[in-house]
């Protein structure tokens, strides 16, 4: 059956827009790293298309001339900027002693994303596995490596599975062209090797069972628990910091030390990235129950955690992903 196209009442139209919300958000966030830009993008996209939907003359489906419009969007916002970033792309580890440094800008860092703003429901599980796997923060990571042009067509066709012709058509070049810079954004990620890690496996029980012995370490600050659960080769990082550690040694060393105010946190489990996630808590002392601290995404691979990615721009992404503004005691 051939895709709508936008039809004329303005109700009308609007409902057909709406239902490409998810999908254009999911593609924005891969362009762009954040969250918040992608949503601006795509509500940008929307309002161009609810302006100039006189002029589309159903030449393509309603889905391609949004696609079209949204990377447009997109590569505008990119144009001239230095790329979004972890904290372990941008210098070596650090030691369990060293001091946290100025937060750096928002627009320094890719930002988590809750699964449900970015991974339409209701399709093939397999599917919408796999588009979860294109949100994790070590691809999103790997794609700020690539030109905007590049990252569009590579999100296009290895993501999406647009034909390259359509690509094509949609970027307003040839399929040679479209062809070579695949092949170039290939090479690109190929050679930055971002680390693999595992899905979410609701049926899991191995995996559940790992969050859960997390989740209790953390809770009672037992570190010794902790690092047990931690690969050798973990990484903890806390943007807006640059600051990252790397090994049993320098986490448990920093969570003794200058991270000791986790210490008597709770732990609220969402999910972000395709990755398990937690809202942390730290106590509010004297006035009691507990108040927003960091969102951490979790990268699990091999029975082992790989990364705690802890963010600590609560006031917005804590709203964003639905968690509570305090924890009463």
């Amino acid at each position: 059956m051939s895709e709508p196209t936008a039809p004329s009442e303005p109700e009308a139209l609007e409902t057909q827009l709406e239902r490409y919300r998810v999908e254009l958000t999911g593609y924005c966030y891969r362009m762009l790293g954040s969250l918040f830009e992608a949503e601006d993008a795509v509500q940008d996209t929307l309002v161009r298309a609810w302006r100039g939907h006189d002029r589309f003359e159903g030449r393509s489906s309603l889905r391609s001339w949004l696609y079209r419009i949204a990377t447009n969007v997109c590569l505008d916002m990119a144009s001239g900027r230095a790329r979004r970033a972890r904290p372990m792309d941008l210098g070596g580890a650090a030691s369990s002693s060293s001091t946290l440094g100025p937060a750096l800008p928002e627009a320094v860092w890719i930002g988590p994303v809750p699964d449900d703003r970015v991974v339409p429901e209701g399709g093939d599980p397999a599917d919408v596995a796999a588009l979860r796997d294109t949100v994790r923060l070590a691809f999103i990571a790997a794609l700020q490596h690539l030109a905007p042009r590049q990252r569009a067509v590579l999100i296009l066709r290895e993501v999406l599975a647009w034909k390259a012709g359509e690509v094509a058509e949609l970027l307003g070049t040839t399929v040679a062209s479209v062809n070579s810079a695949l092949q170039r954004a290939r090479a690109t990620l190929a050679a930055g090797e971002p680390a693999a890690t595992d899905p979410i496996l609701p049926m899991d029980k191995a995996q559940q069972a790992l969050l859960s012995r997390y989740v209790d370490a953390f809770e009672r600050y037992d570190l010794d628990s902790l690092t047990s659960l931690l690969r050798e080769d973990a990484v903890l990082s806390m943007p807006p910091y640059d600051l990252w550690l790397r090994g049993h040694a320098d986490i448990r060393w920093w969570l003794l030390g200058i991270g000791a105010g986790c210490r008597g946190s709770r732990l609220l489990p969402t999910v972000a990235n395709g990755a398990p996630a937690f809202g942390q808590y730290r106590s509010a002392g004297a006035e009691g129950g507990f108040v927003p601290w960091a969102l951490q995404v979790i990268e699990v691979s091999g029975r082992g955690i790989a990364g705690i990615n802890s963010f600590l721009d609560t006031e917005r992404l804590f709203p964003a992903f639905g968690l509570p503004e305090r924890l009463e005691a």
